[in-house]
């Protein structure tokens, strides 16, 4: 009787399996815990869940960078603009940027075929839906990026032609299928799912008619620029006149309102490509590009652009909960 009550007390985690009773010493053992997934194996596959296409602005941004820097540095360049301030600069400083964007754009392509094969399901919601799709985008036009801005290849050479196809048919296929629910599907028509971040697959046909042209493909080049100027003027009308769906973009990605000009500024640089000339076009393009942004700058209260560096630094995670409390309690 006096062993009744310790017996039905729960065991402790320190002595379990340890309580001994009865006069032959047998022990009581307590039933096995069960078995916990490990931590570790449990936050990996949590950062593949948190993990997006969207990251691939980072390898767009250095990208651009690099490919920027190649353009200054190159000899064609007229001398009148940076390029004697480039050309003072060590060369190393160059491939050490191209470098450091072929490793980012390398690891987030390794994290999201990981997230391919652990998380497909969230694949394919983030495929249908009408803002993470235009991502998908994102990385092609990086390896474009660094393809042009390479110091290694020439546009001449076979290797460069063979990964100009290797980047530019997966642009190919994912343009026939968002394309196509424009034109076919009552609820992925186009006035039901712009957004500015729609931007992103003409800014893809007009990087890979750049490419093209850099490579002598004259043809191939229109083809592409025809494929993204006649989509950008149908989705500059529709996001102009805020149809039905122009609203829907969470407030996190506000900052994506920039790629209203980003689209011009593309469409003039692959135009100067394909003419061998920055002509009348161009400058149209140019200017065009030029007074969006002015747009986007003047009409954009102080106030609101401070919203929108803070949304843009919270999507990326690096605003502590602090800092996003004061600016919440600024506001």
């Amino acid at each position: 009787d006096s062993l009744k009550p310790c017996v039905s007390q729960p065991l402790s985690a320190k002595g379990a399996g340890l309580a001994e009773a009865g006069d032959g010493g047998t022990m009581l053992k307590a039933s096995p815990a069960p078995s916990k997934p490990p931590r570790l194996v449990a936050s990996r596959f949590a950062m593949l869940t948190r993990f997006h296409a969207g990251y691939f602005r980072i390898s767009l941004a250095l990208s651009g960078q690099a490919l920027l820097w190649r353009t200054l540095s190159d000899r064609s360049t007229d001398p009148s603009a940076l390029h004697p301030l480039v050309q003072s600069l060590p060369s190393a400083a160059f491939v050490l940027l191209w470098s450091l964007a072929l490793l980012t754009l390398f690891a987030l392509c390794v994290l999201y075929v990981a997230r391919c094969v652990v998380r497909l399901p969230a694949v394919r919601a983030e495929f249908r839906h009408h803002v993470g799709m235009n991502y998908l985008f994102a990385p092609w036009i990086s390896w474009l990026l660094l393809l042009q801005a390479t110091p290694f290849l020439p546009p001449e050479a076979p290797s460069y032609h063979m990964l100009w196809w290797a980047f530019s048919l997966p642009i190919l296929v994912l343009d026939v299928k968002v394309y196509g629910q424009w034109f076919t599907r009552g609820r992925k028509f186009l006035s039901m799912v712009a957004n500015p971040a729609s931007h992103m697959t003409v800014i893809a046909n007009l990087m890979t008619a750049r490419a093209a042209a850099k490579m002598g493909w004259h043809e191939g080049a229109v083809a592409m620029f025809a494929v993204g100027a006649a989509h950008y003027l149908v989705l500059f009308v529709t996001l102009y006149q805020r149809f039905l769906g122009s609203d829907s973009l969470p407030a996190m990605l506000r900052p994506v309102f920039f790629l209203f000009f980003a689209a011009p500024s593309m469409a003039s640089l692959a135009w100067c490509s394909i003419s061998m000339s920055f002509d009348t076009g161009c400058k149209m393009l140019f200017f065009l590009s030029m007074f969006l942004f002015a747009s986007l700058v003047i009409t954009t209260r102080s106030p609101n652009i401070t919203l929108l560096l803070y949304l843009s630094f919270r999507s990326s995670g690096k605003l502590s909960r602090k800092s996003r409390d004061e600016s919440i309690r600024m506001r």
